[in-house]
């Protein structure tokens, strides 16, 4: 049941941001842009284990993950100087996400000596 609770919020706020990108784009991607994610894991998180070692951890290694996440963007961002069409530009973000995430790893490391 929690588990479906968590989903159902989850699904609602993503389903918000959607219907609000027809209507005002602009806010639509500063809405998707703030931390809300995070404003609903961590309390779940610490609420489901009850362990403020692992939500601090979840919360540092997400504060690591937010600047190199934004890797994603940059085949759009720079897509139209070099011709790339939508796929060939969503496919490549993710290749950059891949990337973003071997960083992630080790400044998590060597920052925190946390294992990934």
């Amino acid at each position: 049941m929690e588990f479906a609770i968590k989903a159902i919020v989850s699904g609602v706020v993503i389903a918000f941001a959607s219907w609000l990108s027809g209507r005002s784009p602009l806010l639509a991607g500063f809405f998707v842009a703030l931390p809300i994610s995070t404003a609903i894991v961590l309390p779940m998180s610490y609420i489901e284990h009850g362990s403020l070692t692992n939500t601090v951890l979840l919360a540092k290694s997400i504060a690591v993950a937010v600047p190199l996440t934004l890797a994603f963007f940059l085949p759009f961002v720079v897509g139209d100087r070099f011709g790339l069409a939508f796929w060939p530009a969503y496919a490549l973000a993710f290749v950059c996400l891949g990337g973003a995430y071997g960083l992630h790893r080790l400044a998590m490391h060597v920052l925190f000596q946390a294992s990934a």
